[in-house]
């Protein structure tokens, strides 16, 4: 998969546009937040979604990526900010 593929897979993933993208610092996982109030944890180099977030009332307008990998914080437009761990989709 090249870098210009990656937009196309995401669309196809979200109901609404994606606010916030954020790659992990080994450049395989990306994370896409979106107005459809959820957050996609997607395998960039298969190009495959692997989980997604929900737990926000309100479009997800950031997200960042811990430099682990392994935590996520996504802030909305429901005026939360939330910390997730990334492996089990859950919020801490």
């Amino acid at each position: 998969m090249n870098a210009a593929e990656v937009p196309n897979t995401l669309n196809e993933g979200h109901v609404a546009p994606i606010r916030s993208l954020s790659l992990s610092q080994d450049g395989q996982i990306l994370a896409s937040g979106s107005a459809d109030n959820s957050i996609k944890i997607w395998d960039v180099t298969a190009g495959k979604l692997l989980q997604t977030l929900k737990g926000h009332a309100g479009p997800v307008l950031s997200v960042v990526l811990s430099q682990d990998g392994k935590t996520l914080v996504s802030g909305s437009q429901d005026n939360t900010i939330k910390i997730w761990d990334v492996q089990t989709g859950t919020v801490r």
